[in-house]
């Protein structure tokens, strides 16, 4: 596993956006009213927020970055990186970050790429973007990271619409030397790389005529072969045993004092598996926001959106130490200490 600094990078303000389409498990008919009531207590998951055949990803951050423009009162010529992460882009090529930095109206200075990571993609690109900021001498950047994960599911599958949710967030860096250093903890385990994956569509294995037949896994699972497979037991046994020693290894690492932590922030992937993972760290429940029963895992998005939903008015006109962690899909993780200090956070947008 991969622990390392950033000195001199802060964060300066948090936005997200989601859909205004909200979708209620209780309302579906792919599961029974005795398989909704045992899926929202494992879960938590009562409602998602469900993005439109118009809305992408890349509109969600875009309106999370006006926003936070706006509330932070940045000169737009001075944003100098764009780091766009989420599994959802707009196509194939070209990358979503060059339109993102043309539909914001950034500078053509401004660089910009796209990381193609899910659950752990918020703090791999609180890392990318805090890392390249002070090696480069950049001053004011933008990570902007979401999922429009609805728009990868079967209809017919019971093991993954009731649990994904989708949004967007964007997140203001800026260079200063007074800034207290990012401490970071990421890993990745290829091996398990099944366990969360769409087979066709890529290089690997080029859509064919058999890639959209429908194959009924099991009752309630139908599914083609460019639909979102999620292997729960796999999933579930990799959060609870890889959270825990992500944590554990960082505030070990970093002699992180954690009775001063004052908000634990994980993905939300399950209310069953993060309760857990709480357990096995022996954290205070009350300093563990939870986001899940109105949107569900929104992938990369669920970590800002939890701070925007459940922190702010803990984070108001204040400084707080929290960490923050994401686990799942490649399989991978991360994990980081960060300050927020007086930051800007944003109202919810929906769209």
């Amino acid at each position: 596993m991969a622990a390392f600094s950033v000195h001199d990078i802060a964060i300066r303000g948090i936005s997200c956006s989601v859909p205004k389409n909200k979708e209620l498990n209780v309302d579906l008919d792919i599961l029974t009213k005795e398989e909704i009531q045992k899926f929202v207590e494992a879960t938590g998951v009562e409602e998602r927020r469900i993005a439109t055949k118009d809305i992408c990803t890349s509109d969600l951050c875009c309106e999370a970055a006006e926003k936070l423009i706006k509330d932070l009162n940045w000169q737009k010529d001075e944003i100098e990186i764009l780091v766009f992460v989420s599994q959802t882009a707009d196509y194939i090529l070209p990358v979503s970050a060059a339109i993102l930095q043309n539909r914001l109206g950034l500078s053509t200075n401004c660089v910009a790429f796209d990381v193609p990571l899910g659950c752990s993609g918020y703090v791999y690109g609180m890392s990318i973007i805090a890392g390249m900021m002070k090696a480069t001498g950049l001053k004011k950047g933008l990570l902007l990271a979401g999922d429009t994960s609805s728009k990868l599911l079967s209809k017919t599958d019971k093991s993954t619409v009731p649990l994904f949710g989708d949004g967007g967030s964007a997140t203001a860096f800026e260079f200063d030397e007074n800034a207290e250093k990012i401490d970071f903890d990421l890993g990745t385990d290829g091996s398990g790389y099944k366990a969360i994956i769409i087979p066709d569509g890529g290089s690997r294995n080029r859509i064919n005529e058999d890639s959209l037949k429908v194959v009924t896994i099991e009752e309630g699972i139908s599914r083609n072969s460019c639909n979102l497979v999620l292997d729960g037991m796999d999933v579930f046994g990799f959060g609870i045993s890889q959270a825990p020693k992500t944590v554990k290894k960082l505030v070990e690492k970093f002699e992180i004092d954690i009775d001063k932590i004052d908000h634990f922030v994980f993905h939300q992937a399950n209310l069953m598996m993060n309760k857990m993972i709480v357990k096995k760290l022996k954290l205070p429940v009350e300093k563990v926001p939870y986001s899940l029963k109105e949107f569900g895992n929104t992938s990369s998005t669920t970590i800002p959106l939890t701070i925007i939903a459940e922190l702010k008015e803990s984070l108001r006109n204040n400084s707080k130490d929290l960490i923050v962690c994401g686990f799942g899909v490649g399989l991978s993780w991360g994990t980081a200490k960060i300050k927020l200090n007086n930051v800007v956070i944003s109202d919810l947008i929906e769209i």
